[in-house]
């Protein structure tokens, strides 16, 4: 009716026509034609009358833009008060990812509805692929609002011309808001409501945003949505780096998913992805012979399986976060890769339902870098789905180090010391050796790299099993007993039970001079690594063992013989066997690196013959080899080491006593005393500390002890090795200890 008024209007004021032209003053209205016009010799009344006329053309051409605007602002607000809302809730819904130390994908999940949707933003995506597909489906994407007019009247024209849609004029936000609404609807309805919601999404969101959401929104065929899904299905690889050919493709295949579905239709795929091509020529994004050569590139005519590396740990991760979409973790995906593929090779030559676990950790900064939980994940036969990091089991002699360490700690014994491996019993308890006999008189070096039992057991009588669990737990590893259970010597032959992941932690404090530290495989979201803060000082204070200690036990283990076609002595190791051949163990460190290996069945059962230095060792000196080209060296001795042979040695650390016996006396059996903690030279952050103080800790030394900071000595109870002192502020500090008999060490730190 609005249209019918304004075109009567315009015959009445002589505008238009009937046929649509401008009238002549003869064509005026009645009234108009009786007017007397001004006389004017040279035609000005003519003039003047034109002037009127077109005056009145433009009142009604306003009057119809204005009229047109209102019924179109019209048609908007009716349209968007029945589509509603943005739907961008439904937007958000997207696949768990789990990445790596360097954001590279270790496993993702499908949705809830069984969708491949991975989060991705527009610079981690091939430029010649945006380029493309700005060329190929919206050049303007940056200029409009939403809707192209240009493209609209494009559009009009091709199908006046063509008789035939050619292109629909649909920008990227109009696809996008398409694909939010999960309709596609080719009626001017249809039209409408998508240009209606595009230009409500480019007021709601920035174009990078907009761009975001058709990256990772895109129909790819199947259940793949999404260019990061797309890529990593039928490329094995991100989109980051993409051949033009591949990134042509990508551009192609959301016009129509189903039908140029790579694993159904690869020929339609080729036909769309070489017009991509030739439009991106067209405009300039590629050249001729980049074109032709990706013209030569093969089309992918399957999926490829989504990665699934560390599925025990992911897994995990996953149920513990179910509220974080990205989960990065400290793996290192391709140590990762390497080693499942290390573990399930191992496995299969050693026996149809035998696993293999290994753990990688850099003990600089207690981040593990791998860790492998079966032979295979998927494998039935082997259970692999058991994550055997986690599992506990008997951890058979690999608990012997840290049972000679101590007695070299407290001053019992030293590698050199001579003790006598011959049958006893220890109440109702009579340990044997592995080979049954008897050894005689053997230093405790040759002991502990023969792994025999009972110098072990003897040693650990003097120890104190239960001075070895306090010690585990200080280290941040609780040992496993049967309920209402007591540590008992059987704990020098395996007598508890740990985790693989529980020795990782054990020996990457002894690969730091005895220094605990937790092991983390996460960053939070800051993407700093999970580990006590407060300088680590919680960690350093609660010392494994003392530097000393911890040195002698590394010298003895550096040389412990290889296996066999293997190079030894460039890392420290020990092997265990559980009691029955059912877990085979070897764990080893050098300067940086620790790894921890089990082999066996996941169900317990014996598997006879299966030893750790046969089945367990080959693995850790192949994973020795993957994981640094250039190998970190062991430390050398601190001060104080005792660096003679047996001969030489001072007679109360020439042979081995049992308790109660005579013990001579002499200054050898009390260690030199030592700043445990903090480090010489070692920079603590004074914030982390708070208002708390920093612990100060010796070892060693003949009690009692006297502290200094910068000459001046602090209040402290005298027959304890630790003492809290508090920080004045920043800047250099001098600690010094001395003991009973005057012997002194001293550290410089300092405080930010």
């Amino acid at each position: 009716m609005r249209l019918r008024a304004l075109i009567q209007y315009l015959r009445t004021t002589g505008s238009l026509s009937s046929k649509g032209e401008s009238r002549d003053v003869a064509a005026v209205g009645h009234d108009e034609a009786h007017l007397p016009a001004p006389s004017s010799p040279d035609g000005e009344t003519g003039g003047r009358q034109k002037r009127i006329t077109l005056r009145r053309a433009g009142f009604a051409v306003l009057a119809l833009l204005a009229i047109g605007s209102a019924t179109a602002y019209g048609v908007y607000t009716k349209t968007l008060a029945e589509i509603g809302p943005l739907p961008l809730e439904a937007a958000r819904h997207e696949s768990v990812t789990v990445v790596d130390r360097e954001d590279r994908l270790l496993r993702a999940f499908t949705t809830a509805d069984g969708r491949w949707r991975l989060p991705l933003d527009p610079k981690d995506v091939d430029q010649n692929y945006l380029k493309m597909l700005f060329a190929f489906e919206d050049q303007r994407f940056y200029a409009h609002h939403g809707v192209d007019p240009q493209g609209l009247l494009r559009a009009v024209v091709q199908l006046a011309m063509h008789r035939r849609l050619v292109s629909g004029g649909s920008t990227l936000t109009m696809q996008v808001a398409r694909l939010l609404d999960g309709k596609h609807e080719r009626t001017a309805g249809g039209k409408l409501r998508q240009m209606v919601r595009a230009i409500q999404l480019e007021r709601a969101l920035s174009k990078h945003e907009i761009l975001r959401l058709y990256l990772r929104l895109a129909p790819f065929g199947g259940n793949l949505e999404g260019v990061r899904a797309a890529s990593i299905a039928y490329f094995g690889k991100e989109p980051r780096h993409l051949s033009i050919g591949q990134a042509a493709l990508l551009v192609a295949l959301p016009q129509s998913p189903e039908m140029r579905r790579l694993d159904r239709n690869p020929e339609a795929a080729k036909r769309a992805r070489d017009r991509v091509l030739k439009r991106a020529v067209e405009a300039g994004v590629i050249t001729n012979a980049e074109a032709t050569k990706a013209i030569a590139e093969r089309v992918p005519r399957a999926r490829m399986a989504f990665p699934t590396l560390a599925p025990h740990l992911t897994e995990t991760e996953v149920a513990a976060h179910p509220a974080q979409k990205t989960i990065k973790l400290t793996i290192d995906a391709t140590l990762q890769a390497s080693l499942e593929k290390l573990a399930a090779e191992q496995a299969n030559l050693q026996g149809d339902k035998i696993s293999a676990a290994i753990v990688v950790a850099d003990h600089t900064t207690g981040e593990i870098l791998a860790q492998v939980g079966s032979a295979g994940y998927f494998e039935q036969d082997r259970q692999g789905a058991v994550d055997m990091v986690t599992a506990v089991r008997s951890p058979g002699s690999t608990l012997k180090p840290f049972i000679y360490g101590l007695s070299f700690e407290a001053g019992f014994a030293h590698p050199e010391t001579l003790i006598e491996d011959r049958p006893m019993r220890f109440g109702n308890y009579a340990p044997k050796n592995f080979d049954e006999g008897y050894h005689g008189t053997i230093s405790m070096r040759e002991a502990l790299s023969q792994s025999l039992n009972i110098p072990a057991v003897r040693v650990l009588s003097r120890v104190g099993p239960g001075k070895l669990v306090g010690r585990f737990r200080r280290a941040g590893v609780t040992a496993r007993f049967p309920d209402k259970s007591e540590p008992t010597l059987a704990m020098a032959l395996g007598g508890t039970g740990l985790t693989l992941r529980d020795l990782t932690q054990l020996y990457a404090s002894l690969a730091r001079s005895g220094d605990s530290i937790a092991l983390t495989h996460r960053y939070d979201e800051r993407g700093k690594s999970l580990l006590p803060t407060r300088v680590k000082q919680m960690v350093n204070a609660h010392r494994l063992m003392s530097p000393l200690a911890a040195w002698y036990v590394t010298d003895i283990l550096k040389d412990a013989p290889p296996p066999l076609n293997a190079k030894g002595g460039r890392f420290a190791y020990k092997t265990g066997t559980s009691y029955g051949y059912r877990d085979a163990w070897a764990i080893g460190y050098d300067g940086r690196h620790v790894i921890a290996v089990w082999v066996g069945r996941a169900d317990g059962t014996s598997v006879p013959g299966m030893m750790g230095r046969t089945a367990a060792a080959p693995i850790l000196f192949d994973a020795f080899e993957r994981v640094a080209r250039k190998r970190t060296p062991l430390p050398g001795p601190p001060k104080g080491a005792i660096t003679m042979s047996a001969a030489d040695l001072p007679a109360p650390l020439a042979h081995w006593r049992e308790p109660g016996e005579d013990v001579p006396t002499g200054p050898f059996l009390e260690p030199s005393v030592l700043i445990a903690f903090p480090p010489d030279r070692s920079e603590i952050e004074t914030a982390d500390l708070g208002n708390e103080p920093l612990i100060l800790k010796a070892d060693g030394g003949a009690l009692p002890l006297t502290w200094l900071v910068d000459g001046a000595p602090i209040q402290s109870d005298p027959h304890a090795r630790d003492v809290t002192w508090q920080p004045p502020g920043a800047g250099f500090a001098k600690v010094t200890v001395i003991d009973a008999n005057g012997k002194v060490d001293r550290v410089s730190v300092r405080l930010k």
